[in-house]
């Protein structure tokens, strides 16, 4: 129970890899409050989950989201920027609405949260944000949007760890290769409508360990990143992968 007694914030809680974030952080104690855009997030309600459906995007939804939660809960000790979104399209083909749609959630939904929540944070408090391989790393074909922000969520770690420091208060970034969630699920449609199996199944062959994380791997990483045990640590991304980023050739070696 290495969180009991904290209080987190996960924002995009309700599915995927924020699903798994939360189910650990509660599995070690922690009580949390959710964010998230869909609106059967409220269903998650419970004892130990505080969760409202809200559109990150806009900073007044965000602070009233948190405000009531507080009259609930004495503080924050963590703060989890899990949304996220990607949409497949080419640089060329790609809209502005379609490269707002990424910016406005990966990037200004990760500020206007942290912006809300940092005055609520005390000494020995965390931050984590959830960055990628892709973009600071690799990048495929389709992603120059989902890419730009990931990096720059790195950045964004690394100058905020900076600054905080002196309060005491611990920033890193998870850095993930592909998660088997829902939008990878969705990804791989858009690649092949008619086999989508397909892509998963060559996502998986191309990793060392030949196969995608799983949600609640995430979440050990973030748990532990939100823990004692990792009080030593900031300004960091973090790679889980399985290993994807380690091959330098295809076709190479015994």
């Amino acid at each position: 129970m290495k969180l009991e007694g904290k209080v987190a914030l996960v924002t995009g809680g309700y599915k995927g890899a924020g699903r798994g974030i939360v189910n650990i952080l509660l599995k070690y104690g922690a009580r949390v409050i959710v964010l998230d855009y869909d609106e059967e997030v409220n269903s998650m309600n419970s004892d130990n989950v505080i969760a409202s459906h809200v559109d990150i995007r806009n900073i007044n939804e965000v602070r009233t989201a948190i405000d009531e939660a507080l009259e609930k809960l004495s503080s924050i000790d963590i703060v989890v920027n899990n949304a996220g979104v990607c949409k497949l399209v080419s640089f060329m083909d790609m809209t502005d609405e379609e490269r707002d749609y990424h910016f406005d959630i990966n990037i200004k939904g990760t500020w206007n949260v942290t912006k809300c929540a940092l005055p609520y944070l005390k000494e020995n408090s965390t931050i984590i944000n959830m960055s990628s391989v892709t973009g600071p790393m690799v990048a495929d074909p389709g992603e120059v949007a989902y890419a730009t922000t990931k990096a720059a969520i790195l950045g964004f770690t690394k100058s905020l760890a900076a600054e905080l420091a002196s309060k005491k208060i611990r920033v890193n970034a998870v850095m993930p290769g592909y998660i088997h969630t829902p939008m990878v699920d969705n990804m791989a449609k858009i690649s092949n409508p008619e086999n989508p199996q397909s892509v998963i199944d060559g996502i998986a062959s191309a990793v060392p360990l030949k196969r995608l994380a799983t949600k609640e791997e995430i979440g050990e990483l973030v748990a532990f990143l939100a823990s004692d045990e990792s009080s030593y640590i900031t300004g960091q991304g973090i790679v889980i992968d399985g290993g994807s980023t380690l091959p330098e050739t295809t076709t190479m070696g015994v």
